[in-house]
């Protein structure tokens, strides 16, 4: 089986929904892929990747602890209550910019996990990380509405970071606060209607690549270079497996960490930062390196968060690769994101790039 095969396996999924049983089968399915034997260039047996299955906890949707930050500014808002106001937008910037809230515990409930394979011995260190969770779709993502994500998304960001001192002004305070109950009125409605998208793009194409040039390392090593394949969980509600990964130590201070998303369809593009209220600059050789990447263009990425955002905010030198269409990923949390909404030539082009950058590296 080729990483093309894996993908497919992927893609025949239902979906992979973040802490769901279909994620745990997903990563069953990458797991059995990497540690299955394969024949060397001499055409012997040998063993394949031994792989380390990291369990964390983490919620099924980001929709239950928006539907809480939305009751609190609504509340907040209606009783002209400053403080409770103020708690709803500390947890929504916690929220959008990976930050501690109290509430934690009560939706990472559920299983996910990440895993993690290695091969390469050197004093470097090189991550290649993808996630494999896909997400549940929401009206924003329509294709008609999907172009104002960003500006919707603002003014959500506006109308919660004012509120508080609307919170002195009763009609100010009560309008806002109105808008944040219709807002909790429709993230129930999607908790309770809305499905998991199948992601051949978002991000089994991420995984292939990913995948493919860990295995292309494996044969080839890159000199000095200790070189870590991360499939994350739970990228989709939150980042959570990228967090558990961060926390865990596995990942040095100084490793240079490679992260592939939606690279089925578009322009290729490096994101150079990322940030949707707190932006993070990328650094490290890998950044450095893509300025000669041919094809490809600098991307300062705000539509969303990727899984670099808590190992940037580490300091850890990071670099996403990332295709897209008039500013967005193709199909983006919608069901058409499907097998035959993907270019594999496109997948194959990144995997070149990759390889590209990280052989630049020697």
């Amino acid at each position: 089986m080729d990483v093309r095969q894996l993908w497919e396996e992927l893609c025949a999924l239902p979906h992979r929904g973040s802490a769901t049983a279909q994620e745990a089968l997903a990563a069953a399915k990458l797991k059995a892929y990497l540690e299955r034997p394969r024949l060397a260039a001499e055409g012997q047996e040998i063993s394949g990747h031994p792989v380390e299955v990291q369990p964390f906890k983490a919620p099924r949707s980001y929709g239950p602890e928006l539907i809480l930050i939305s009751l609190l500014l609504a509340l907040g808002g209606g009783l002209g209550l400053w403080w409770l106001a103020l708690l709803g937008t500390y947890g929504f910037w916690a929220h959008f910019s990976g930050w501690w809230v109290p509430w934690r515990s009560w939706f990472d409930r559920y299983p996910s996990q990440n895993l993690l394979t290695q091969t390469g011995q050197g004093r470097k260190t090189l991550v290649l990380m993808a996630h494999y969770d896909t997400a549940k779709t929401f009206f924003l993502y329509h294709p008609r509405q999907v172009q104002f994500f960003r500006r919707n998304f603002l003014a959500n960001a506006a109308f919660a970071t004012v509120l508080p001192f609307g919170a002195l002004l009763p009609w100010v305070s009560q309008v806002l606060g109105l808008y944040f109950l219709v807002q909790a009125a429709l993230l129930t409605l999607r908790e309770l209607r809305e499905p998991y998208v199948n992601g051949a793009n978002d991000n089994a194409t991420g995984v292939a690549v990913a995948v493919g040039l860990f295995e292309e390392l494996a044969q080839n090593p890159l000199p000095d270079f200790r070189v870590i394949l991360a499939l994350t969980g739970s990228e989709e509600v939150g980042a959570k497996g990228a967090e558990y990964l961060a926390r865990s130590g596995r990942i040095p201070p100084d490793a240079l960490v490679l992260n592939i998303d939606n690279v089925g369809k578009g322009a290729l593009f490096y994101a150079i930062g990322e940030g949707m209220l707190v932006y993070h600059t990328y650094r490290g050789a890998l950044c450095e390196q893509a300025f000669a990447l041919p094809g490809a263009r600098p991307l300062e990425y705000r539509l969303a968060f990727f899984d670099t955002r808590p190992l940037v905010a580490r300091g850890i030198p990071c670099l996403t690769l990332i295709r897209l269409e008039n500013g967005l990923p193709p199909n983006w949390h919608w069901p058409t994101d499907q097998a035959e909404g993907v270019d594999w030539s496109q997948v194959e082009e990144t995997l070149e790039c990759a390889r590209s950058l990280v052989r630049q590296l020697a």
